[in-house]
């Protein structure tokens, strides 16, 4: 979706462009070496009614690095309560936690009902292959062993944690390289 405006955001206008050049959900990115531009996706997620608000929405790459080995990077997209990724660091603060583990109970004043971002790779490589899903992050919520201990009265067990981020992921968008002498 090159060509969407700078600091676009998903709505009508973004969502006709991106109707007008989409890519489904496990769809391969056309290699035009010609005009090879970086990929730029359009994310939209709204939380489940019955669950935890949201905390950030992910673009994961994949590629295999010069050295013949996976790699992988994390990209954060859109975070929630207007939090920012620290350029220095390049990583988003914790959105806290509203868990009463004793109780088994968490509260939504935190994260956000929809998140949304249009989003460019900045470290596109037009001559490696690579892979790009979405993943979108829940506020913490109890884990299944929170709630059976507050429903029975039990412990808690050392040995797992007691809250978690639910989590949603998309199908892979692929990224090909054209052919040599295409």
């Amino acid at each position: 979706m090159a060509g969407l405006p700078e600091g676009a955001r998903p709505g009508r206008g973004v969502r006709q462009e991106g109707l007008r050049r989409r890519r489904a959900e496990g769809a391969d990115l056309p290699a035009k070496p010609s005009r090879t531009q970086a990929p730029t996706f359009a994310v939209w997620a709204l939380k489940d009614p019955e669950t935890g608000n949201l905390d950030r929405v992910q673009i994961i790459k994949g590629w295999i690095n010069r050295w013949d080995r996976p790699s992988e990077k994390i990209y954060d997209v859109a975070l929630s309560d207007g939090r920012k990724v620290d350029p220095k660091t390049g990583k988003a603060p914790a959105v806290g936690n509203t868990v009463n583990v004793k109780k088994a109970t968490y509260t939504n004043d935190i994260g956000d009902s929809q998140l949304s971002a249009v989003w460019t790779d900045p470290d596109f490589d037009p001559s490696v292959h690579a892979v790009y899903y979405v993943r979108v992050l829940e506020i913490p919520t109890p884990r299944w062993t929170t709630y059976d201990a507050a429903r029975n009265n039990l412990p808690m067990s050392p040995l797992v944690p007691a809250t978690l981020p639910e989590r949603a992921w998309s199908s892979p968008i692929w990224s090909t390289p054209a052919k040599k002498g295409s």
